[in-house]
């Protein structure tokens, strides 16, 4: 495996190699403890800024481009997509590091990121994931996801993740709505549309169930919003079930995008969840 780093203007720009030669890159900031973050769907790590800009003063924040939403939403996304493949790239980027690596993932990221916990434990000191819609008794998309996939094939991106959000995610209709008021909303959604749907079909194609996950002794901090989605909820805790070493931190008066409206609360559980494995 190659790597190689490029100086911005405040990061790095780490390269990696993963097993199919295929490059991948992750945005290297601060100093410190190691943490590898794996970003959430529709969007890239750049979603994560303001939780990183709280967490920078005390560690290095490696945060991976994740291939489907790779190098950016005006390219080709990298299909067929899989989980195994995304858990391969992670593991990749972590061999960049020095351990300990607490891995931390949110949304269909903290999939990925369970993945590649469970491809190579001895990469990671410990897991925080924030909401993944693991299968535990159902599909995350289900037939909802086919709808999606017959709009996205229709030509209608803004359809495909209005039901992404909608039906999938499961966020109320009066809030998807507001979201996709005005044209520059649905043109921001539009552009990770392909991406977005491919990834919900990833996750989906894990099957139902999570006995794989049983004698995973990383320990592992399971972030929850308490005012995100029921079925959110009821996969987390399933998780936890399962997860021999797991716990879980419930954000008050938040739902599944407190990176975006209370990231100083949400680096603040990464950031005990890191002084516990990362000895800080």
């Amino acid at each position: 495996m190659s790597a190689a780093t490029y100086k911005l203007a405040r990061m790095a720009e780490l390269l990696a190699s993963s097993d199919d030669a295929h490059p991948i890159t992750a945005l290297d900031d601060g100093s410190g403890p190691n943490l590898l973050v794996v970003h959430p769907g529709g969007g890239d790590a750049t979603t994560w800024d303001s939780v990183t800009r709280h967490l920078t003063d005390s560690f290095r924040v490696v945060r991976i481009h994740r291939r489907i939403y790779s190098p950016g939403p005006d390219t080709d996304i990298a299909l067929p997509h899989s989980m195994g493949v995304e858990a391969a790239d992670i593991v990749a980027v972590a061999k960049l590091l020095d351990s300990p690596v607490l891995l931390v993932g949110h949304s269909s990221g903290a999939v990925a990121a369970l993945q590649a916990s469970l491809l190579n434990p001895s990469a990671f000191a410990g897991l925080c994931l924030y909401e993944p819609p693991m299968p535990t008794r159902e599909l995350i998309a289900g037939a909802a996801g086919a709808h999606a996939r017959a709009a996205l094939d229709a030509g209608d991106p803004v359809e495909a993740m209005r039901i992404h959000m909608r039906d999938i995610v499961r966020m109320p209709a009066n809030m998807v709505d507001a979201m996709f008021a005005d044209q520059q909303g649905q043109a921001a959604f539009a552009a990770y549309a392909a991406a977005q749907i491919a990834d919900d079909e990833a996750i989906d194609a894990l099957g139902v169930g999570v006995d794989r996950f049983a004698n995973l002794e990383t320990p592992t901090t399971l972030i929850e919003g308490d005012l995100s989605p029921a079925h959110l909820h009821e996969r987390l805790a399933d998780l936890a079930a399962t997860l021999p070493n797991a716990r879980i931190v419930t954000l008050p008066g938040q739902g599944h995008i407190a990176h975006l409206t209370a990231p100083d609360t949400l680096a603040n559980a990464i950031r005990d969840m890191a002084e516990q494995v990362l000895h800080t």
